[in-house]
């Protein structure tokens, strides 16, 4: 019997078919900004479904991206709502830890356009601060390159809390991160910022098992949450873009969604959960199928 940490899935995604609006560049934060209880209530879902930590809606809520908005005035007052949603859902639970977010510099899937390390960290900084005394981690998500993971370490260690680093690798090639480097040259800085895992997310499931592959290799526990899109198109890495660039999969159910994951905890992969497009009905199913294998969720 293995330990296995259960993630959440989806938020901005379940955010925007709930809210029943068409996306924005800001997405999941524009929801907050109108409908909030939204996201208490997806918090709450997940919970339910069996997993064990709600990871916070600020994956965009960030100066860089709230400021070319209009918005870089509510900066404070969105961090503080994604902490109270999580907040409520957990204290209406009984259990869990929160894990605050923290989302790609400029766009997801763009370590082109992402300042240096150096520079990112400053800009870490503030949700580090604003986040630090209400969390019981930090995920780094969706980091595409090694200079990209650098800045979100070098910010994270900012504070107080353990840090987790989630990378987003290439959907043909799970080996090599989307800005072509390969996984294992993630090795030296994370033997130098030693996270506490290594986690691979918003990529194709089909992917994941390669980069778990070299993952293992650097000693720390790890895992990963994979997204439920076709592929990331062009016409996602244009300017601002919004979620209908994306495809969701018909083909992945909560069942196919679970025989990936329980073959990621074969690789000893010790937390999982899932990413866009993978919903509240994907954990609950795959909590069942990991109690079934004998496994604890915890």
């Amino acid at each position: 019997m293995t330990d296995i940490t259960l993630l959440d899935g989806s938020i901005g995604q379940e955010l925007v078919k709930r809210a029943g609006k068409r996306p924005t560049p800001l997405w999941s934060t524009s929801v907050m900004l109108e409908a909030p209880y939204h996201v208490g209530a997806v918090h709450r879902d997940y919970f339910d479904a069996g997993a064990t930590i709600a990871t916070t809606n600020t994956y965009a809520v960030l100066r860089d991206r709230l400021e070319p908005a209009g918005i870089g005035d509510r900066f404070e007052a969105l961090i503080d709502t994604a902490l109270d949603q999580a907040e409520s859902a957990r204290a209406a639970h009984g259990s869990g830890r929160i894990a605050g977010a923290l989302g790609p510099l400029g766009a997801s899937y763009r370590p082109d356009i992402c300042p240096p390390p150096e520079e990112a960290e400053a800009l870490y900084a503030d949700s580090v601060r604003a986040m630090n005394d209400r969390v019981d981690l930090f995920l780094i998500e969706t980091a595409a390159s090694v200079a990209q993971a650098e800045g979100a370490l070098r910010g994270a260690s900012l504070g107080t809390k353990p840090v987790w680093l989630s990378v987003t690798v290439m959907d043909d090639d799970g080996s090599r991160l989307r800005s072509g480097e390969g996984v294992g040259e993630l090795a030296a800085i994370v033997k130098q910022y030693q996270p506490q895992a290594v986690l691979v997310n918003c990529s194709r499931p089909e992917a994941v098992a390669a980069a778990l592959d070299i993952i293992a290799g650097f000693g720390l526990p790890f895992g990963a949450y994979a997204n439920g899109f076709t592929r990331i198109t062009e016409a996602f890495l244009e300017s601002r873009p919004t979620v209908e660039a994306l495809t969701a999969r018909v083909d992945l159910t909560p069942e196919a969604y679970a025989d990936f994951a329980l073959g990621w905890v074969d690789q000893s992969a010790t937390i999982v959960g899932g990413c866009c497009e993978v919903g509240p009905d994907h954990i609950a199913h795959l909590a069942r199928r990991l109690r079934a294998a004998g496994h604890r969720i915890v």
